[in-house]
């Protein structure tokens, strides 16, 4: 049994070296993204005019946009939340003279499709600029509440290991984000703040399972403990990885092209988020030369009170 063990810790602790590695890699690919590239920002964010009307036909995104790009002068986004009857034209903030609801009847006449308007606003640059400060503001809040808990709950080598997996999933969304050029709006912003308490969850699992087995078996060394550890709570994290990357598909595919953004930032977040619990959370502490004597001492002194 000690020889069984013995293996499959050397095998996984390798991978556990290399998956760092990889993972180090992966941020500089992301940070170089990010930096040269920058994020596409969203009218949520940049401002500009959102106009929503529907086609008595249904009609493929390809032919509403081809109607479309010799109608409008210039660039545009184009989305469709159902079969192709209900359509949603972004347009930049310096890009406004086609706008509205006045413009669709003479599209309509020009394209000869039956169209009835059903919505036109202006989100102003101001309002833009607002919600990035809004928006960071959420979350650096929601960092410092994070690291404030983690600095409670776990000696400080556990906690940076949960803090770097958290910046890792983060980061790698954001430059998988900058990298494609997909456009980032406020339900992206909300699928990084659900990513974080993902990624915050996987990390604390493993940690509280290592913390767990540091304080009642002093016959293994760290390596081995970690290892242990993420061997017994791998199975629950799959599983739980599988539920909610199937119920993300489900949006991904069935929700439209209005919530694809969110979508794909969650299936990467929660992929990379699993990934980095054993890679990162799992490794960090041990490399900062984590001991089981702290929280042994904890567990005796536990024990000698009356």
């Amino acid at each position: 049994m000690n020889n069984l063990i013995t293996q499959f810790g050397n095998h996984l602790s390798r991978l556990r070296i290399v998956s760092f590695y990889c993972a180090a890699v992966l941020v500089m690919i992301a940070l170089t993204g990010i930096f040269s590239k920058g994020l596409n920002l969203g009218l949520d964010f940049t401002g500009g005019y959102l106009t929503e009307f529907s086609t008595e036909q249904s009609l493929t995104q390809t032919q509403i946009q081809g109607l479309l790009t010799s109608y409008l002068p210039e660039s545009f986004q184009l989305s469709s939340a159902d079969n192709g009857t209900h359509w949603t034209i972004r347009q930049a903030d310096n890009d406004l003279s086609l706008t509205g609801k006045t413009w669709l009847a003479d599209f309509a006449q020009q394209s000869g499709l039956n169209i009835s308007p059903q919505d036109a606003i202006y989100i102003g640059s101001q309002v833009g600029e607002e919600l990035i400060n809004q928006g960071g503001l959420a979350l650096l809040s929601a960092m410092f509440a994070i690291l404030l808990y983690l600095s409670l709950r776990f000696e400080w080598r556990l906690a940076m290991g949960a803090v770097i997996a958290l910046f890792h999933d983060v980061i790698i969304v954001l430059g998988l984000f900058a990298w494609f050029g997909i456009s980032f709006d406020l339900t992206i912003l909300a699928s990084i703040l659900a990513i974080i308490g993902y990624s915050l969850n996987d990390s604390i699992i493993v940690g509280d399972k290592i913390r767990e087995l540091m304080k009642t078996n002093n016959q293994h060394n760290v390596d081995t403990v970690i290892n242990l550890a993420i061997k017994s709570t791998l199975v629950r994290t799959m599983i739980t990885s599988g539920t909610t990357l199937a119920t993300i598909m489900a949006i991904w595919f069935f929700a439209g092209d209005s919530l694809s953004g969110f979508a794909v930032a969650l299936f990467a977040g929660i992929l990379v988020g699993t990934f980095s619990s054993i890679a990162i959370s799992a490794t960090v502490p041990q490399l900062l030369g984590l001991t089981a004597d702290y929280y042994q001492q904890q567990e005796e002194s536990v024990c000698q009170l009356p």
